[in-house]
Parts: structure tokens; sequence; C-alpha cells
């Protein structure tokens, strides 16, 4: 049976530019990996496959929605490191919900029993409003991973992220690994003060701090995960720790986990406020 992950955090953040780094990392270790867009913009797995793949919506439309038409081939593209890559994608603007197709999505899986051909299957889920097609993978996920940075929108929806782990973990086993630590920037100030004492708050951990640098950056517009980019480049060794360090973690035998204890809506304002 696959360890199933799933990853959240507020859009514009580079959850998926992590997401596709943390699947590269692995499969370098080994593992054999499935990463799942669940954006409606279904660039997810762009750094993996070096292109936007046809999305599950799309591949649906083609059949008239009859889900027993398609094969896994119809919908799964292999990238980098062997990595398979699938995106939900979503309706037109204004014309549907983007979460009830992540939830068409996570079902068309399980019909196509592929819960159990992969080591590792990554969802990478839009994670600004955790509503129940945006929470779906949570049902299925063995533990869940927060992108976040040191500020306080971000901090407030890692916050929400936390009551929606709480409240699935009543009925499923999903559980909290940690927080990664995005766009870590030491060298003008910055650093992850709020976020180490926000995740003692709730009771999880900074899982890595992966730092602002331009090489990643332009590896996501390269179409390339940071593995792929020339082994020369300047500060690739930096860049590249904290994904590997993630992966350590995710393959031991006993992941450290929890069930976060999120604040309240109201107070995290008065909290947060008081650790800038």
């Amino acid at each position: 049976m696959s360890l199933v992950l799933a990853v959240y955090g507020k859009g514009g953040i580079g959850k998926s530019t992590t997401s596709a780094n943390i699947s590269a990392a692995l499969a370098l270790k080994g593992a054999k990996v499935l990463q799942i867009g669940c954006d409606p913009k279904h660039d997810s797995t762009f750094p993996i496959t070096g292109k936007l793949q046809k999305t599950v919506i799309e591949a649906l439309e083609e059949v008239d929605f009859h889900h027993e038409e398609l094969s896994p081939e119809d919908i799964i593209e292999t990238g980098f490191a062997g990595i398979d890559g699938l995106e939900a994608g979503g309706p037109p603007a204004g014309s549907g919900c983007g979460g009830y197709v992540v939830g068409e999505s996570v079902t068309l899986l399980q019909e196509m029993g592929l819960y159990d051909k992969y080591d590792v299957i990554l969802f990478d889920v839009l994670g600004d409003v955790v509503c129940g097609g945006f929470s779906a993978p949570l049902n299925y996920a063995d533990y869940s991973i927060i992108i976040a940075t040191n500020d306080f929108d971000s901090i407030f929806a890692a916050n929400r992220l936390c009551m929606a782990i709480q409240q699935k973990s009543v009925r499923y086993k999903v559980q909290l690994m940690g927080i990664v630590a995005n766009r870590v920037d030491y060298n003008t100030g910055g650093g992850t003060n709020m976020l180490d004492q926000f995740a003692g708050q709730v009771g999880t951990r900074l899982l890595a701090k992966v730092p602002y640098h331009e090489l990643i950056r332009r590896s996501r517009f390269a179409g390339k995960t940071l593995f792929a980019m020339e082994p020369n480049e300047p500060g690739l060794a930096e860049c590249l720790a904290p994904y590997n360090e993630i992966a350590e973690q995710i393959l031991s035998q006993t992941p450290l986990a929890s069930v976060p204890k999120p604040i309240g809506d109201r107070e995290i304002f008065d909290i947060v406020g008081g650790w800038q």
C-alpha cells in the first residue's frame, strides 16, 4: 500500500515547486512516486514533466465523463527520475467547483487501483481554503505537510489547515508531519521566528528550511526540478539539502507526526501580532 502525503499551503508561496522537488528527492532515493496536482492552474507537475499535461477533467470530457473508459495512460505522464504525474485540472472559470474535480480525481484513482502501485503518492493541493473537495486527499493521506512562509497570511492559512487536519483525524488516519519553511532569507534579516513559534503553539515542528534562492525560481521556469539543473550551479547544494532532508524523514520507518492543536481564528490575530 502506498504512503500517501497531502501537501497544502497558501497559494503563491512555492508549494508546487516544493512538492516537485520533494518528489524528485524521494524518487532519487529509490521510491516509485506519483505526484497529483490538485489546482485548476494544473502546473504542479510542470517541473517533473516539462509541460502542462492533459488534466483529468479534460480526459473525462473526451469520454463524456464515463470513468470506465479511461485508463491510467490517459491521465498519467512520466517525467524526471521516473516520477509519474497527474493533474486534476478544473472547470472553466466561474462555471463549477474545483474542489469537486479534486474529489472526482481521488475517486478515479481508487477505481483504477493506483493506490497500490506506488511507494509514495503526493497530493499537491490548493490550500487557501479547505472546502470539502480540496480536503478530500486528507481522507486517504497518512500524513499531511504544510508549506508556509514566515508571514501572517501564510501562518493564518496554515492554522486553518491545522483545523482541517484535526477535524479529519477524528474519522481518518491522517496526521501532520510538520511545516516546511519556504523562502527563508537570512540575508535580509528574515528568518523563521514566527513559524517556529506557531509550530510550537499548534504542537508540530519545522521539517526543513528552504532558502530564498534565485536558482529555485530559475529551475521552476525552466520546467525542471532542482535535481535536474547543472551540477556546477552556484548554491545548488544549499538548495537541494532541505528537500533531501524531507525525503529522508518521509521514508523513515516511523516518521514523527501528530494531530495539530490549532488556534482560534480571532485568537491567532492577537498571538501572531505579538510574534512580529
